[in-house]
Formats: C-alpha cells, sequence, structure tokens
C-alpha cells in the first residue's frame, strides 16, 4: 500500500503557540487574532517563492503595529484567494477588515512585470498610482513587508524571477518605505535586492566592511553609549542613535560621487538630537574636543539652511578604534521639520521635484507609523485624500501609467495618449468593460481606447454641460481639429447649433443681424462658420441669445397659454422691485421665469406683483389701459430659490426611457414635480412634459442638453404652459 508524503512547510519556522506568543506580546490576545492565526497555520503548504503570511505578520510585530494590521496581514496570506473566502470575511471579521484584505489582495495580484517603460517618470507615476489606491496606509505596510519576507525566501535561489523581484524592488517598494519613514524594511529590501542584481560588488563592499553587520551595529552602539556618558557629565539632554550604513547605500553613495570606500566617512552614522539651538554647537564643541575632526568634512546648515529649509550640523570624525564616524546634530524641532516638512529626508536621498501635497499626505502616514503617536482613526480615513486630491493614475493596455486631472473621462485619456486617438476615439474599455466616454475615471483602472479608422471628433464632447472632456488639453485638441475643417462644413455645423440654441430657449423669428452685430461678424456664413469651428461656443452662444434677444420686445417666444398666476410667493431676496421695498411676489406660471431670463413685474390687486419674463405673451399684448401697473424687475442674490419649469421631450418610444430621463435629473439634483407622457402605439413615438424645480438657467441647460442625448430622443424644448 502506498502513501503520500506531505511536503513539509519550509515557510514555517516555529509551532503554532510560539507564533501566536510573538504576535500578541505587543496588542495582547484576541480570539479573531487567534482564529486567523489557526487558519493560516492549517493551510497546505505554501508555494517555495511565496510568504507563508505567519512569517510575514512577525516582521510586523517588530515594528509594534496594531492589532488590524496582524490581522490583515494574516488574512491577506496568497493562499487564501478564493473569492467565497473574501465575501465571507465581512461576518467573520466585520466590514473594515474586509476592506483591507481586498486592497491587500489589488496588491498581490497587481502585475509589475507588465510595465514596459521603466523611466524615471513612469516609476514614479506608478509609486504614486499606488498610494492613491491604497486608503488606510497599513494596507502599503503589509505589502511592503510581504515583500521583505519573499526576498529572503529566494535569497539561495538564483533565478531569472529572482532578478525581476529584486529590479521591481528597487524602483517601487523601497522608496515606498524610505517615503514612509520605514528604514528597518527599506535596508533590508534594498541589501537583499542589490545582493541578487550585483552579487559581485555586493560580495565586494561586504568584504571592504571589516566584518559583519552585528559587528557594526556593535560599534554604534558603543560610539551612542560614549557620547551619551559625555553629554550627560556636561549636563546636556539629548536622544542619541545610529545605526551603521548598509551595503546598498554604501554603493550608491561611491557610485553617484565617484569614490573609493576609503574616501566614504559616513559608513557609521549617529545622530544627536537636543532642545536647543546652543546646544547644538555645544555638542559639536564636545565632539570635536573627544575625537578628531575630519578635515572639509564639516556643514553648518543651521546658520545657511538648505533651499528646502533643512537645518542641521553634518561633521565627521575618527571615532572609537580611529575609524571615521559621522555625526548629525539637530533640535527636536529641525528634527520634525526635516521628517514630516518640506524638507523631508526620503525627498532629498531621491532627489525627486517637490510636492506640497504629497509631503503632507507622507507626513501623515509616518506619523500614523511612530509608535509613540496615538492612532488617530480620523488620520487614517482622510491620509488618503491628503495625498492625491485632484489626481488620478490611469494604466494604457501596456501598463503605462498616465496621470490625469480628478474627474478625467476617457476621452481625456485618449488625447493625453495621442491627439490622433482622440480624434478617431470612438468608444472605450475599462477593466475590460465597455462605458461611456463621459464615465470618471478612477485610479488603478486600466483603460482601451477603441478607434475607428476616421478622425471625427463630435461637437458634443466640446459642451460642458455633456461631460465628455474636462482637460484644457483635450478641449483644445478638439477646438483645433474644427479650425482645421473645410469651411462650408463648419457653416452647416454652425447653423445646426445656432438653430438648436434658438429652440431650445424658445426663441423664434429673431434678428440675425443683431447678434452678428454682437460679434462683429461681417456675413451670417463667416458668423455660422466661426460657431463650427468652435470658436464660439454652445455656451458662449446661449449667454449672447439672453444678452440681445432676450431683454428685446422685438423678439416673439413661442405663443404660450394664459393661465392663473402661481399662488406660491417667493422672498423679495430672489426678485428685487425697483423703488420698492417688501414686496409680495409670486412666479407667473404662464412663462415661468427663472434666474437668467429677463423679467417685469405686474402689480395684481391683492396679489402682490406677479413676475413674468419680458417677452411672455400676455406681457407683449397687455391692454394700454394696464401698462402703467407693469414695474422694472430683476433677479436678487437669493440662490437657494427653484423654480417651476416644464421640459418638453419628444423621442422614439422604447422601454426604459423614462427611466433614462429620471436618472438624468436625479443625477441633476433636480426635484420632479410632474411627469405627463403620452406615447403613440402606432408610431412608436413618445411625448413627455416634465414639471421640475430649476435653480437657473444653466442648469436648465445642463438638463436639457443632457436629456438630448439619452437614445431614442429626437427633441428636447422648454414649454410654456
Amino acid at each position: 500500500m502506498q502513501t503520500t508524503k506531505v511536503r513539509p512547510d519550509i515557510t514555517r519556522q516555529y509551532t503554532f503557540d510560539e507564533y501566536l506568543e510573538k504576535l500578541t506580546a505587543y496588542c495582547g490576545s484576541n480570539e479573531q487574532l487567534t482564529r486567523a492565526c489557526k487558519l493560516v497555520w492549517d493551510l497546505p503548504p505554501a508555494a517555495e517563492d511565496l510568504p507563508n503570511a505567519l512569517e510575514v505578520a512577525l516582521i510586523l510585530a517588530e515594528l509594534s503595529v496594531d492589532k488590524t494590521t496582524l490581522l490583515v496581514t494574516l488574512l491577506g496570506d496568497f493562499r487564501l484567494n478564493q473569492k467565497k473566502f473574501i465575501e465571507s470575511l465581512t461576518v467573520d471579521y466585520g466590514e473594515k477588515i474586509h476592506h483591507l484584505v481586498e486592497k491587500v489582495r489589488w496588491l498581490h495580484d497587481f502585475h509589475f512585470e507588465n510595465i514596459e517603460d521603466n523611466s524615471p517618470e513612469q516609476i514614479e507615476r506608478l509609486r504614486r498610482m499606488l498610494l492613491s489606491m491604497i486608503d488606510d496606509v497599513r494596507v502599503m505596510l503589509i505589502k511592503l513587508a510581504y515583500r521583505v519576507q519573499r526576498l529572503r525566501m529566494m535569497a539561495g535561489k538564483d533565478t531569472p524571477q529572482r532578478l525581476i523581484i529584486a529590479k521591481e524592488t528597487l524602483n517601487i517598494f523601497t522608496p515606498l518605505a524610505n517615503r514612509l519613514g520605514l528604514g528597518q524594511l527599506k535596508w533590508e529590501m534594498e541589501d537583499l535586492s542589490f545582493r541578487f542584481i550585483e552579487p559581485l560588488a555586493y560580495k565586494r563592499i561586504a568584504k571592504l566592511l571589516e566584518g559583519r553587520r552585528d559587528e557594526r551595529e556593535k560599534y554604534i552602539k558603543d560610539a551612542v553609549e560614549e557620547i551619551s556618558t559625555m553629554l550627560d557629565i556636561n549636563g546636556i539632554e539629548a536622544e542619541i542613535y545610529g545605526r551603521p550604513k548598509h551595503i546598498y547605500s554604501i554603493w550608491k553613495k561611491m557610485t553617484a560621487k565617484h569614490k573609493e570606500f576609503s574616501e566614504l566617512f559616513d559608513v557609521r552614522a549617529v545622530r544627536i538630537t537636543v532642545e536647543a539651538v546652543a546646544d547644538c554647537y555645544t555638542v559639536l564643541g564636545l565632539i570635536h574636543g573627544r575625537w578628531r575632526h575630519i578635515s572639509q568634512e564639516f556643514d553648518d546648515y543651521i546658520a545657511h539652511p538648505k533651499e528646502n529649509g533643512y537645518r542641521s550640523l553634518h561633521t565627521a570624525v575618527y571615532g572609537p578604534e580611529g575609524k571615521p564616524l559621522e555625526i548629525q546634530i539637530r533640535t527636536r524641532e529641525m528634527h520634525e521639520f526635516a521628517e514630516y516638512g518640506v524638507a523631508a529626508h526620503w525627498r532629498y536621498k531621491e532627489g525627486s521635484l517637490s510636492d506640497a501635497s504629497l509631503e503632507k499626505g507622507i507626513a501623515s502616514l509616518r506619523k500614523l507609523l511612530d509608535p509613540n503617536e496615538t492612532k488617530d482613526e480620523e488620520l487614517i480615513d482622510s491620509f488618503h485624500t491628503e495625498l492625491f486630491p485632484d489626481r488620478v493614475f490611469i494604466l494604457t493596455p501596456k501598463g503605462k501609467v498616465l496621470d490625469l486631472p480628478q474627474g478625467a473621462t476617457p476621452l481625456d485619456f485618449a488625447y493625453i495618449v495621442h491627439t490622433e486617438v482622440g480624434h478617431r476615439c470612438r468608444g472605450a474599455k475599462v477593466n475590460g468593460r465597455i462605458v461611456q466616454l463621459t464615465y470618471e475615471l478612477k485610479s488603478g483602472e486600466q483603460v482601451e481606447i477603441l478607434t475607428s479608422n476616421i478622425a471625427a471628433p463630435s461637437r458634443d464632447w466640446m459642451n460642458t454641460n455633456l461631460g465628455f472632456i474636462k482637460t484644457k488639453r483635450a478641449r483644445a485638441k478638439v477646438k483645433t481639429w474644427f479650425k482645421h475643417q473645410d469651411y462650408e462644413l463648419n457653416k452647416l455645423d454652425g447653423k445646426v447649433c445656432y438653430e438648436r440654441e434658438l429652440n431650445r430657449l424658445g426663441l423664434v423669428k429673431v434678428s440675425l443681424q443683431k447678434i452678428l452685430d454682437y460679434y462683429h461678424q461681417s456675413s451670417a456664413d463667416d458668423f455660422f462658420a466661426a460657431i463650427g469651428r468652435g470658436d464660439i461656443t454652445s455656451g458662449q452662444l446661449a449667454n449672447a441669445l439672453h444678452d440681445v434677444f432676450l431683454d428685446k420686445e422685438e423678439s416673439i417666444p413661442l405663443v404660450a397659454k394664459q393661465t392663473k398666476t402661481n399662488k406660491k410667493a417667493i422672498s423679495g431676496d430672489a426678485v428685487r422691485i425697483h423703488g420698492v421695498a417688501n414686496l409680495l411676489t409670486t412666479i407667473s406660471n404662464c412663462c415661468k421665469p427663472v434666474p437668467g431670463d429677463e423679467i417685469i413685474g405686474f402689480i395684481t390687486r391683492g396679489q402682490g406683483v406677479a413676475v413674468h419674463r419680458k417677452d411672455c405673451i400676455n406681457i407683449i399684448n397687455l391692454e394700454e389701459n394696464k401698462r402703467d401697473r407693469l414695474i422694472e424687475a430683476d433677479w436678487g442674490e437669493d440662490t437657494g430659490k427653484t423654480y417651476k419649469v416644464s421640459i418638453h421631450v419628444e423621442a422614439f418610444d422604447r422601454q426604459g426611457l423614462l427611466r433614462d430621463v429620471s436618472k438624468v435629473l436625479t443625477d441633476e439634483k433636480v426635484d420632479v414635480v410632474g411627469v405627463n407622457t403620452l406615447s403613440n402605439k402606432d408610431e412608436q413615438t413618445a411625448d413627455m412634459t416634465i414639471t421640475a424645480e430649476i435653480s437657473d438657467l444653466n442648469q436648465l441647460g445642463r438638463v436639457m442638453d443632457k436629456i438630448k442625448q439619452l437614445q431614442n430622443v429626437v427633441h428636447v424644448s422648454r414649454e410654456y404652459s
């Protein structure tokens, strides 16, 4: 009888009880943590190159993280990737844990090897995209710990995959660890990656360091004790700490400064933090009095701060055993500024351009990771918005990262990729799913633009009410395209746009010459061509039509039926009556004016002043003996009021038409007072009249434009009942 041998789990080094004891030493025992530990312990052995979550959790336990971080680390094990298990987390561990595990899984599943462009700009965008996708700092902390453990496991395996992982680590993860102030994780990832990428250089520098790391660390410990004793004798309170430079840091400095190992004086470094500026110089004098100063290795950044505001004293001496020792001396205030201000150490190290919003966010992250800081849940919840409140980071199909403004659409993305891609755009896929061109992109999404063989931008793309384009670049590209089109084609398109605006505003038989004079155009053809090219946008045209015609009695609007005045009174702040204060005013139902319309008041008997549009048919046809009751009026500054407006929609009938129209109104936050729909089954048409509460003409224009874009809608106009 054959027996199946179970491969021992080489990714575990302790018993279950030992793991549990180590993980609960800082945050205390907990039922959920115990259950999660048991869950991971009972899993089948992990793949040889994938970390065991128990080992990863030990790395984080040494950083004194909270219980939530350890719990998410365990539940984020690579082996726990079944969809059913992920969905069960809300019931078993709560919504917050489920959300954080989902984010860890997203980072696990992200394929960095698909990133073809490894330019510094692209790598930085990728780092920022990763940070923008994470709404809790602990998720990135967990990912970094998983990467450290994965590098440890690859130490004895010389494979092509190891080289890929090492390069990816140096490009992406070590700078992120640096920004988060995680020096312990950073140096280990750097040294292991450097060892895999440049094994000969690694061995040469390791040999030059004259001993193992523990010996170098002992040297620093002895130097710190000696300095501490010296300062205590002289009555100076200070915090002293240090660590030896790791191998990758030494190699990087040798390469950047073209120096040999023997020319470096900061292989071993100590930092001294004191209370006052005077103490900095006192400590400097004591250090130079105790050990011989190395000439030309002194910088006074207190008297002469760096351009970014960084302040500190830097010196180098021949310390204990005659070995070179770098010493930095600063006050606590200088240290806080260097760690959390615009002169953050990671910025200086990476040599990147300053970014105030990024640095503010990183400061929040580092404070969250400080074991001496109280864990502020509000800070945890808000740090994401501090990082990139106005940017989204989008992936191309080839993995290139593009940086766009918040709210950008697939069309904006297309024009960033290439002008011709934008011109030929006919659709878009986001993460493999077809979306509308008005879809607002989110960080981390991969976008594929669907194109045609012919460049043919739509004029609707330039209509700000429709939301196709949010960036100035894309709008300018579309406008330029129309400028270069045939004059006759622009003229025809412009005429259609002009007539559509007249119809939308309810204007007929207006004087074309007046609008030509307004725009200083010599002919109607040139005027229409200017609209067609995009020199005059639909929004500008609508405003011009209001300015030129809606305050002129010569314009004749669409005829409206005369009805009783709307009995609903409005405040005097919403309408101003010239020469009279505190009058009762009501909006007339016959023309239903809204802010933006030219208005006039009519003094009624017992009902105050009825407010009409100046081109209202009832005002134009008012009897002569009543005209002395007309009074000048205009809109006040109260923008909180809404006004009833009727919108008429003609369409070919289809299932879901009313639902789609309602969605437009809901998205615009418009309250619907009434809907009247008439369907003709023989002709498959539908007439719809919607009475809605509108705040002003701008909102009315947006609503009408968006309804016009709906499938099967033929005509949309403002109606006067």
